[in-house]
């Protein structure tokens, strides 16, 4: 076994180390769930997200076996923080990629380890790097899609998804009042092609994009669903509601016609990567969680 290390390549977007990613995250997930929280949905929206520094894209690692991936060092959105995905039998490559992320992956701030809750080896070697845990973290939370996913939406409200027809300007409008951004909602074409930009993965599948339209024709709830047909779960991101639209029942309703869908292709569960009790509502339970580490030189506050 000859493993080596090298960086990833700076062109953004679809790249064939995006790829080569993409299909590492796959195989190592395939069978079981080895690693819910950094799958590869969660790398294709990283991948087309607006807030993805594009520029460091060259400071991920990845660390090759005859030319297999079977580890990664990454951070989502900006460098700070690092995820650390292996292939499970390369786990003794941990401590030199905490090394490597110390080096490249840290900001003016130092380093963030995203280590998981139930994982003993990750959690020591970081501990003898110097990181110790924070009662920060990341959850993750799943769904069996045994069930009937009924629900009833009130009169005049229908549902709609990518592959029937699609407003990217009501998408944008639902995105922006969704997240509680403060009005009035900015309509620049600038915009607008961002939020094209984060639906251009060719994993998408349209039926999968849906939102909620109110009988005035706008769209006031919404959830994007991905799953490739033959993995064992499905992954829920994002989903938002206009707030003057909000306590109606319409958030549910667009998230389990997701779940039928995913359903109806094949999948066995869904993850969602919240712990909002909205989602413990409608049926989601937790499954998953990981703590920040940080150095033990770092203050905390109290």
């Amino acid at each position: 076994m000859t493993v080596t290390c090298r960086t990833y390549s700076p062109e953004p977007f679809f790249s064939q180390d995006q790829k080569l990613v993409r299909d590492f995250l796959l195989r190592i997930n395939h069978a079981e769930l080895y690693d819910p929280n950094f799958t590869w949905t969660r790398w294709e929206w990283m991948t087309t997200h607006a807030a993805l520094d594009q520029s460091m894209l060259s400071r991920i690692g990845l660390w090759e076996d005859e030319g297999h991936l079977v580890a990664l060092a990454t951070y989502e959105t900006s460098l700070g923080e690092a995820f650390l995905i292996t292939d499970p039998r390369y786990r003794d490559l941990i401590p030199s990629m905490i090394d490597y992320a110390k080096e490249h992956l840290s900001n003016e701030n130092g380093l963030t380890l995203v280590v998981a809750d139930n994982d003993r080896v990750a959690q020591r070697f970081a501990a003898e790097k110097g990181f110790m845990p924070t009662t920060k973290g990341d959850h993750t939370s799943a769904i069996d899609l045994d069930n009937r996913f009924d629900y009833t939406l009130p009169e005049g409200f229908r549902i709609i998804s990518k592959e029937e027809s699609w407003d990217w300007y009501k998408y944008h409008r639902i995105m922006w009042r969704g997240f509680n951004h403060e009005d009035p909602v900015p309509f620049d074409e600038e915009r607008i092609a961002v939020r094209k930009q984060m639906l251009s993965s060719p994993m998408i599948r349209p039926e999968l994009v849906l939102a909620v339209v109110s009988p005035q024709g706008e769209y006031v709830a919404h959830c994007g669903a991905w799953y490739r047909p033959g993995d064992l779960s499905a992954e829920i991101e994002p989903v938002a509601t206009d707030p003057d639209y909000r306590k109606k029942g319409l958030g549910k309703a667009v998230v389990f016609e997701a779940l039928k869908r995913c359903a109806k292709l094949g999948a066995k569960q869904a993850m969602v990567g919240s712990s909002q009790q909205f989602y413990y509502s409608i049926g989601f339970h937790p499954i998953h969680h990981e703590s920040l580490w940080i150095l033990r030189t770092k203050s905390i506050n109290t």
